[in-house]
């Protein structure tokens, strides 16, 4: 491999203010592995995405390059690619990551290294909590936001239960974002009894035990944030010993797997977004933007968008209306990295749904949450939601400042207001 100071050398270089011909970008997502289901449709996005830019002319006259990069490759050798792109190959901004591991890893080096960072899609609040980055920015919620609005929709509609068990990934988000759930129902809800916490390997193909034990518990809601491969395997092998009959499940992040589930699901399981996003969002049935993408991701790719891919455009339109905010503040000339960074607080834009805000205090996005229970339709062959009720995300996420430990403690049933039907608000 070419030496971090030979390569920098080839780097090509432009006077301060100078237009580059084009802008280099990492991107990183999972090509390979489980997860490579919910990080390729969101690959396919980024080319998509990319391609259209370009032949509009790029971001004020410059094309947008990009580079691709595995998170299925692991910890270790993510970084070590991370920083290849950065310093051996000049790129700019930096789009990662999937996986709230590698987003907690990546956040300081991306500092150290002062490159803008986006937060794409990982989760956990721990990332931007108690930090005071200058270039990590994230562009959808994080996972307070997420499982307080979790939380809210289940007791709204669903709010009888009296058990109810967990069946996580084994990592940084499946354990962070249970943590926080949990808080949150004990706060609005103490007399639920948790009866069982089950937390199988990340990338698991045999969830055997954790079926078998839910059968015996019968507990009244199966709750998971699992995503990816991990949760279709679960839920297939759950659905296969009749599990789904016997007990709710809530899949918060289950959107992403419903055409791929097929009629694996039954009806009446409850699903979360990861955000607004989902293609039959009825609230974005007439947005010309929105059908026209997903009508071209759809003919691209043969599937349907998922979150996955609305977060990749959104990290994607933060990033343009970023420059573009730059550029206008820097009197038409093209921004440095600092520059750049100082634009990304207090951004206002729109990905392909809801208006997103970032945080100037914390680099943290504002994004609403939607939710959804899984019905059948004679125009798709698998589950599509129904119900559809929508978050907003200013009142249940952590105010900058404070710990999201603490701040949960003082969550009240008021909240459960916020709690909207999409035709409410339409």
């Amino acid at each position: 491999m070419t030496s971090a100071v030979v390569g920098l050398s080839t780097l090509p270089a432009y006077a301060e203010g100078d237009k580059p011909d084009s802008v280099k970008i990492g991107i990183t997502t999972f090509m390979s592995g489980s997860a490579s289901v919910f990080g390729m449709p969101a690959k396919a996005a980024a080319e998509l995405y990319i391609e259209e830019l370009n032949a509009a002319g790029g971001i004020d006259g410059v094309k947008v390059d990009p580079v691709y990069v595995d998170e299925g490759v692991g910890g270790d050798r993510l970084l070590s690619e991370y920083r290849r792109v950065v310093q051996e190959q000049g790129a700019k901004v930096m789009i990662a990551s999937i996986s709230s591991g590698n987003c907690n890893t990546l956040a300081p080096v991306a500092e150290d290294l002062k490159i803008v960072n986006i937060l794409w899609d990982c989760g956990t609040e721990k990332a931007l909590e108690g930090h005071s980055y200058k270039y990590v920015f994230r562009t959808q919620a994080n996972a307070v936001t997420e499982m307080v609005a979790s939380v809210l929709y289940l007791l709204k509609v669903n709010p009888d239960f009296k058990t109810i068990a967990v069946v996580n990934q084994d990592y940084a988000w499946g354990r962070d974002s249970w943590e926080i759930f949990s808080a949150v129902l004990k706060q609005l809800k103490p007399d639920v009894k948790v009866v069982a916490e089950l937390f199988p390997k990340f990338g698991a193909s045999d969830f055997s035990a954790e079926v078998s034990r839910l059968q015996v518990l019968r507990p009244d809601v199966v709750l998971t944030t699992s995503w990816g491969g991990d949760l279709d395997t679960f839920v297939r092998q759950a659905s296969q010993r009749g599990l789904l009959k016997t007990s709710k499940f809530f899949l918060a992040l289950g959107e992403t797997s419903l055409e791929r589930l097929g009629n694996t699901l039954p009806d009446g399981v409850l699903i979360g977004a990861r955000g607004d996003h989902y293609f039959l969002n009825p609230q974005y049935a007439k947005d010309a933007r929105h059908q026209a993408f997903v009508a071209k991701y759809h003919e691209r790719t043969g599937t349907y968008p998922i979150y996955s891919v609305y977060h990749m455009v959104q990290a994607l339109d933060g990033m343009k209306a970023a420059y573009l905010k730059a550029i206008q503040a820097n009197g038409g000339k093209w921004p440095n990295e600092e520059q750049l960074a100082d634009a990304f607080k207090g951004l206002e834009f729109r990905g392909l749904t809801s208006q997103i805000r970032i945080r100037p205090e914390d680099g943290q996005g504002l994004e609403s949450q939607l939710f959804g229970i899984t019905t059948s339709s004679p125009d798709y062959k698998f589950k599509v939601l129904k119900d559809i009720v929508i978050v907003p995300a200013d009142k249940i996420t952590t105010p900058p400042g404070e710990k999201s430990p603490e701040w949960v403690k003082t969550v009240t049933p008021a909240l459960l207001d916020q709690v909207q039907p999409v035709s409410a608000l339409q």
